[in-house]
């Protein structure tokens, strides 16, 4: 009797909104492939259904095998619960492989778990780096990709940043980008914004303006942006004097919403052409995206979505990881400077903005190929 080869186990972990969009293509990739077994682990670092539940449906990702529901704290404290929670976990099972995705608080605490474990590590969209220590996400890159075995790549910049810091070129593998692949899959479903839109016309007098004469896509979540009351405070100021000149339609993350209601500035954000949402599913955001005739953000996220879709982003911000996004797509990193913002709203209005180009392997297929080299490192045959 000929014995059963066991199937390679493969643990994706993920904990936040944008480690959904980015998973989603990775593990129809893995389901499709024979011979592995691969398990989502959520973490619920993002918990908040809007932030959740809805990504997951509208992504089509099957429900995590487990849920650690470890919730909100610091950051130090959501990495250790984190950590706590999952080992048991990944001892118990030892999985062949962990497979983390981007640079939230559970990419960091779940490479840390698999290294104390001598489990393999893959990082996706390794490499990227802002080089300011003081973005919480900037250390969250630096530890998980000292720890990892595969690094996969979503711009050619990221290989310099790795070979400079001493990781081995052949665990390096260029490979696009899985949020792009994710962009494409979902543009035949996008919601149209009217549709949105006119979800809110009793709320937000800004709406029908919005529909008839076009408008600005706003997210702001960084705590640099959001934390300091004064920051906040002049930024919405900001906002308010950009959406006399176009309608702005903001969803406001939970943590932005809460920094508002705490200093008392949902009147002055009333003051504007704003129709402010709560968070909104991946569809409707897309939607929204594609047809802004630009964007102000301080996501990552956004950076790439809109370089791929051809529509003029102004980072709110004083640097970017994601260099590629102004090297060649469509993105211009403004600062903190409210004069610098309005200024380059203005040349957006006056000339239609900054064009580029899709970067290279932003094709739709990055979560293939990343799976083809996990089965090659697990010593599987190829199908090529």
């Amino acid at each position: 009797m000929v014995s059963k080869i066991a199937a390679h186990k493969i643990d994706c972990v993920v904990g936040a909104r944008p480690n959904f969009v980015k998973i989603a293509p990775i593990l129809r990739a893995l389901r499709s492939r024979a011979g592995l077994s691969p398990r989502l682990i959520h973490t619920g670092q993002h918990y908040d259904a809007t932030m959740n539940a809805v990504f997951f449906d509208e992504l089509e990702i099957p429900d995590p095998d487990l849920n650690l529901e470890v919730g909100s704290g610091t950051g130090t404290e959501q990495t250790a619960r984190i950590m706590l929670k999952l080992e048991p976990v990944l001892a118990s099972r030892k999985p062949d492989l962990v497979v983390v995705v981007g640079d939230v608080n559970s990419t960091m605490a779940a490479a840390l778990v698999a290294a104390k474990l001598n489990i393999p590590i893959a990082h996706v969209e390794a490499g990227l780096r802002s080089f300011d220590r003081a973005m919480p996400e900037e250390i969250n890159r630096l530890v998980t990709d000292r720890l990892a075995q595969r690094l996969y790549l979503t711009e050619r910049s990221a290989m310099k940043n790795l070979v400079k810091e001493g990781v081995d070129e052949e665990a390096i593998k260029f490979v696009g980008n899985v949020m792009i692949d994710t962009v494409y899959a979902c543009l035949p479903r996008a919601v149209p914004a009217r549709a949105t839109l006119l979800d809110y016309l009793s709320r937000s007098h800004a709406a029908k303006e919005a529909i008839e004469h076009g408008f600005a896509y706003v997210t702001l979540h960084r705590p640099s942006n959001v934390d300091d009351p004064e920051r906040l405070r002049s930024l919405i100021g900001t906002l308010v004097q950009i959406s006399q000149k176009i309608c702005l339609v903001w969803p406001v993350h939970p943590r932005t919403a809460a920094m508002i209601e705490s200093v008392g500035l949902e009147r002055r954000l009333g003051e504007g052409r704003i129709v402010s949402t709560a968070p909104l599913g991946y569809l409707r955001a897309l939607g929204l995206m594609r047809e802004a005739k630009f964007a102000i953000t301080d996501s990552g996220g956004v950076q790439e979505e809109t370089t791929a879709l051809g529509v003029p982003c102004l980072t709110v911000r004083e640097n970017t990881e994601r260099p590629v996004t102004v090297e060649q797509g469509t993105n211009l990193v403004v600062g903190t400077s409210a004069a610098a913002l309005v200024a380059a709203v203005d040349d957006i209005l006056a000339t239609g903005g900054k064009a580029g180009r899709v970067p290279a392997l932003w094709d739709g297929k990055a979560a293939e190929r990343i799976v083809e080299d996990i089965c090659e490192f697990l010593g599987m045959k190829s199908v090529g």
